[in-house]
Order: C-alpha cells, then structure tokens, then sequence
C-alpha cells in the first residue's frame, strides 16, 4: 500500500529529496501495523527492512556483555530504526518492541534501489544524512558507560562488611583518639584521687584488661575493612579490564561496519555516477 509522500519530509536519512524522489519511494513502501507489545524484529535477524514511525511508540534495545538490557533508541513519529542493518544487509544487533499501537513505513533495500534507479541523484542527498546518522551513533558508542564501580561493591556488602567499615573509619580518626585520651585521663586521675577507695588503683590492671580485650577485638576487624579494600580493588580492575575488552570489541565492530558502508557508499556511488 503506498504512503503519503510528505511523511519523508520529517525523516532524516530522506529530508533532503525533492517531492518527486519522495512519491516514487512512496509508490513502493508498505504501511504496516503492530499491536502493543509486539517484536518487531529480534537481534539475530536478517536485517532486511527498516521502518519510519508514523504513530506510536517503539523502544530499540541491546543486550550487553552484563546481560543487562541497553536502550539503544527510542524512535518517535517521523523517525526511522533498522536503517544500518538494511543498508549494510547483515543481521540485526537490537530488539525492537511496541509499547504501543503502532503504524510505521516498511522499507527495504529493493525500494531503495528503485529509487535510485528512477532518481539517481537522491543518492547523494541519501549519502549525506547517512553519513550524519553513523556520526552520532559513533557518538552514542563513546558515551556507552559500564556499570558504576561503586554500585556493584554495594551489591556485594553485607552487614558485616558495613560495620567492619564504620569501626577501622572510627578507629582511624581523631575523633576516636580525642575520646579515647579523655577516658584513659579521666579513668587514671579519678582512680589517682580516690587512691585506697579506687576502684583500679596503680598500676591500673582492669584498665589494661580493657585496653588488651579492646586490641584482640578490634585488630582482625580493621584487618577485615582492609580485606574489603582488598576486594574492592579488584572489582575495580576487573570492571576496568570489562570496560576496555568491550571497547576494543566495539571498535572492531564500527571498524567492520564503517568497511561495509563504505562498501556500499562505493557501490552507491558507482550507480549515481554511471561508472
């Protein structure tokens, strides 16, 4: 069923076409419809067709190395998704569900060759919004950010680990020695004064059992708040060593995606020029 031609007035990839280039694409999309909920198309399938969002809601999502659900895109009316997979004929990398009731334009690769064929010079105007769009979505890849270090040790703590934490944080701080100076002045000067009604008098032998059972206890808990930093250390750089793995491998893969568009740019190009 063809479309209304002004409809690609609002789309990127075809803002810049005449009204003639418009009614040929027009003459050769299918309008379609989805229910709430429905897929669209799955990662893994043959990226045959893209679609413009006439009404409607369309999320677009990507599962990453954390098995963790990435929005990638969240096309409105006048927009388009699928674009990169149809163009570079090769298996979709994102999910697309309807949120909701949703018309779209279904596009594939033979009306865009119909197009060019029809209306050679619509390549070029093609070839520039393309370009545009592969520049942002470059930028999206460098803005992509694993997860916060600090929530994932956070997941991880118990409340032993917590308390253990506050008391090598006490323990480490002037607070702690001030409070702990006035109590041993205070304890001794008070036993000095009451001298044969103290209650621990010289050489103060209960304060020494306090001071020994407050050693034994509290050693292997600041030893276990510095296991802790140990731990956290190491989630730091296994989360750092995640973050460049997966950079590497992303940009291989715009490296082999830039190689197949610019494959097509070629061939593209070949067919604008009639070489």
């Amino acid at each position: 069923m063809a479309c209304d031609p002004s409809v690609f007035e609002h789309v990127p990839i075809f803002s810049l076409l005449d009204v003639e280039e418009r009614s040929v694409l027009a003459e050769h999309v299918e309008l379609r419809r989805f229910a709430a909920g429905r897929r669209i198309y799955r990662a893994g399938d043959q990226g045959e067709k893209a679609y413009v969002v006439l009404t409607g809601k369309v999320q677009v999502v990507m599962v990453d190395e954390d098995n963790q659900e990435v929005v990638i895109d969240s096309p409105s009316t006048g927009e388009i998704f699928g674009l990169s997979s149809m163009l570079s004929a090769a298996p979709h990398q994102t999910t697309a569900i309807t949120l909701e009731e949703t018309r779209a334009i279904e596009i594939d690769r033979d009306d865009i060759a119909e197009l060019l064929r029809r209306k050679p010079l619509a390549g070029l105007d093609m070839l520039t919004m393309v370009g545009r769009q592969f520049r942002a979505a470059q930028d999206l890849v460098r803005m992509r950010a694993a997860r916060n270090p600090n929530e994932v040790i956070a997941e991880q703590f118990g409340m032993g680990d917590r308390v253990a934490d506050a008391v090598a944080r006490f323990g480490g701080s002037w607070s702690f020695i001030t409070a702990f100076a006035v109590v041993l002045g205070v304890w001794v000067a008070v036993n000095v004064m009451l001298a044969v009604r103290a209650w621990d008098p010289y050489p103060f032998i209960l304060l020494n059992l306090f001071l020994s059972m407050l050693a034994a206890v509290q050693a292997p808990v600041i030893m276990m708040s510095q296991n802790r930093q140990d731990a956290k250390d190491r989630v730091r750089s296994e989360l750092d060593f995640a973050v460049n793995r997966k950079a590497e491998m992303e940009i291989s893969q715009i490296a082999a995606k830039l190689h197949r568009i610019e494959n097509q740019l070629d061939d593209i190009e070949h067919a604008v020029l009639g070489r």
